[in-house]
């Protein structure tokens, strides 16, 4: 396979053009001073006016290479020809001359570049190999005197090797490192892309668990109070409309978390600057009912404020349990316990009910409740603890360090 020289980047590459900015000048100079070596060596030479006649041409076909030679946004369509009727015609130009004056052979040192950077790798090095043959006849034509001489047969091939060589490796490491770099935007571009989705998750998640922990339980509760508040409405209206009194209120409570919730706010038992304590009473009180009391125990008081982060994760377990506890543990007692120690926080909710098996969960079922209270105390780096068994109560801990929090 024929594949193209990774020359031919030039309109990309800085330091490529630059590159071929010296080897045109080199070509230039190489040329200028053949010629001048010919005229000083041989002015009343018969082949003089044909000498400087192809060097002119040479220098005139050559001045438009940076035309008509190789160029990376065009060489694969239709101009491919004409840089191709360009190279033959430098190239013949240059080994008439050399027929005619054979120090014109230095000029090879640049067509050697014009060939890799104009024909594919293979094409190429069979250019320079016919190139450096000419260089080597045209130097034994020039000294047939001084008899076999290994420089002038083994020198020009071994130099022409070793430049080929090194410059069809740089060039290809060159496009081995345009690989790695394209390789690298590409995988930064993966990654942000997975860390998009990674953050839309964790924001849906995040969104579940307060659904559940706001929206979702109070409702349930309203559910509950206004279905018993239907059921007793014509023997015990008194305690009916306590019931729609309660679910009234809230409903009222939910509304202020769901405004909250929507700019995503702190819970609105936080939102009063009173802390976690004052939160915790405050739902103890809220939820505490005629068939449910819900007593509330503070150990310990917090060195520093706690993070706003640690308060509303607490608070929604808190709420999240409480939950359960209505709904599906039976239980008429809560102990709810808030104990700061000197490297973590925890909060305790201690009931009387029906227990349950805690591959189950609660009421049997495997809910939401569960996973989003683990899921908010693995994000803070603790841990949930929970002890149960049917008929024995059920005792929630949540414990949160303090210190990859500070």
């Amino acid at each position: 396979m024929n594949r193209r020289s990774p020359i031919g980047s030039e309109a990309a590459d800085p330091d490529a053009r630059r590159l071929a900015a010296v080897m045109h000048i080199t070509f230039f100079v190489l040329l200028s001073a053949s010629l001048t070596r010919f005229l000083l060596r041989h002015p009343h030479h018969p082949a003089t006016p044909w000498v400087i006649a192809l060097a002119v041409t040479l220098a005139l076909l050559y001045v438009l290479g940076p035309v008509l030679g190789p160029d990376e946004r065009t060489a694969a369509g239709g101009s491919a020809t004409t840089h191709r009727i360009w190279l033959v015609a430098v190239i013949a130009a240059w080994l008439m001359l050399i027929v005619l004056a054979p120090s014109f052979g230095w000029c090879a040192v640049p067509l050697f570049y014009t060939g890799l950077r104009s024909l594919g790798t293979r094409s190429a090095i069979v250019l320079v190999a016919l190139l450096t043959a000419a260089v080597v006849a045209a130097q034994v034509k020039l000294r047939p005197q001084t008899g076999f001489d290994p420089n002038l047969l083994f020198a020009p091939p071994a130099v022409a090797a070793v430049a080929t060589a090194v410059f069809i490796h740089s060039q290809r490491q060159a496009a081995r490192l345009r690989n790695v770099i394209a390789d690298l935007v590409r995988a930064r571009r993966e990654l942000a892309a997975t860390e998009r989705r990674a953050g839309t998750l964790a924001e849906r998640q995040r969104l579940s668990m307060e659904i559940h922990d706001t929206l979702a339980q109070g409702l349930s509760s309203q559910q509950m109070l206004l279905q018993a508040a239907d059921r007793i409405w014509d023997t015990d209206p008194a305690t009916a409309r306590c019931h729609v009194r309660s679910a009234t209120s809230i409903s009222g409570h939910n509304l202020a978390e769901a405004r909250r919730f929507v700019h995503d706010l702190a819970p609105a038992d936080l939102a009063g600057g009173g802390g976690l304590d004052d939160a915790l009473r405050a739902l103890a009180v809220r939820e505490t009912t005629a068939t449910l009391r819900i007593r509330f125990h503070q150990e310990g008081t917090p060195q520093t404020p706690l993070p706003d982060r640690l308060q509303s994760a607490l608070l929604r377990i808190a709420q999240g349990a409480l939950a359960n506890v209505r709904e599906h543990a039976d239980a008429t007692t809560v102990a709810l316990t808030l104990t700061h120690l000197d490297d973590q926080v925890v909060v305790d909710i201690a009931d009387d009910g029906r227990g349950f098996t805690p591959a189950a969960g609660p009421g049997g079922v495997r809910g939401h409740g569960l996973p989003a209270m683990r899921a908010r105390v693995r994000q803070l780096g603790g841990t949930l603890t929970i002890e149960t068994a049917p008929g024995e109560g059920t005792v929630l801990s949540a414990a949160i360090p303090l210190e990859p929090l500070s």
